[in-house]
């Protein structure tokens, strides 16, 4: 299979770099190893109690600041796949149905293929050959659009010049929890945000979210430290301590039984960010690029501004 210019990763970053190619005339390919859109604004859909019940397990908001991202959130929510969430902030926004709503309106009229993992990128003649867990793919130019250790470990031996900002990167990880309980938990609040190193760093009533409801479901977040305690630990330990941990946060007597206990660790939650070198990198004599938070700041809009970025360099290369 070949195209003449292919992005790996399907987050963000990489639709957004997509939709600014499309809309330049180009037609991108694009491949993202997970099954559908999501990565780190995922949602996950839990049978409890015969309904089908969401949780935000990954970001759990996004703000939009820049003029041309907010323009695109506003079109999200004209499309309604995005809406205010006041319980956040004045100006925070959620995906709905899920926080992948964003992304599957992005990814709509884009030719993505869910499910291929990219495995080794190497230079063949004036094409490259990126070896997939799904076959062979060829391209002229590709833009790599994955979390920074993913993209430095890709790009390691085909272009170390441009691999050294990704390789530069440490980011945080973040056990995740998500709860359904009983009853309600009686909290007045929708969210907590926990102090420095505390053992929570955030909480929040998923149901509190706009087109959620049903169950008092919550997605709980551990701190950089704590999850770094806990990283190998197996994921059923993880959920019942962090669950301590946020009954501790919460001020409650106690906690209502669960419904529904599960954990999901986030290996690369909070990348550092590069220095230097502006908000994405392309060597034109390589045709080699790369976007993601992490060249520009560690939130939704800093991927989607990253993603632009890129596409907007290769446009002018």
């Amino acid at each position: 299979m070949h195209h003449d210019i292919l992005i790996i990763g399907a987050g963000m970053a990489g639709l957004s770099c997509a939709l600014h190619l499309a809309a330049a005339g180009l037609a991108p390919a694009l491949i993202d190893k997970g099954r559908g859109p999501g990565g780190r604004m995922a949602a996950r859909r839990v049978a409890i109690g015969g309904a089908d019940v969401s949780f935000d397990h990954g970001a759990q908001y996004f703000t939009a600041r820049d003029p041309a991202f907010a323009a695109a959130v506003a079109a999200w929510q004209e499309a309604g796949a995005a809406s205010p969430w006041p319980e956040a902030g004045e100006e925070a926004f959620v995906g709905t149905p899920g926080m992948n709503g964003p992304l599957k309106v992005m990814a709509s009229g884009l030719a993505v293929r869910w499910g291929v993992r990219a495995l080794t990128l190497t230079q063949a003649g004036d094409l490259w050959r990126i070896a997939t867990d799904a076959g062979d793919i060829t391209a002229r130019t590709v833009l790599v659009a994955v979390p920074a250790e993913q993209a430095a470990d890709l790009l390691r031996d085909a272009a170390p010049d441009l691999a050294a900002s990704p390789a530069s990167i440490q980011s945080a990880p973040c056990w995740a929890v998500l709860a359904a309980f009983h009853a309600a938990l009686p909290l007045s609040q929708a969210a907590i945000r926990g102090d420095g190193d505390a053992a929570i760093s955030w909480a929040a009533r998923n149901a509190s979210k706009p087109d959620r409801g049903g169950a008092e479901t919550w997605v709980i977040h551990a701190s950089p430290t704590r999850s770094r305690a806990l990283l190998d630990l197996p994921k059923d330990e993880v959920a019942a301590i962090l669950l301590d941990d946020f009954w501790s946060a919460s001020g409650l007597a106690s906690l209502p039984p669960t419904l529904h206990l599960d954990a999901h660790r986030w290996l690369y939650a909070l990348p550092q960010v590069a220095k230097g070198g502006g908000p994405a990198r392309f060597d034109p004599a390589l045709r080699l690029g790369i976007a993601g938070d992490y060249l520009h700041s560690p939130r939704v809009e800093g991927a989607w501004l990253s993603g632009r970025a890129l596409a907007e360099t290769l446009l002018a290369a």
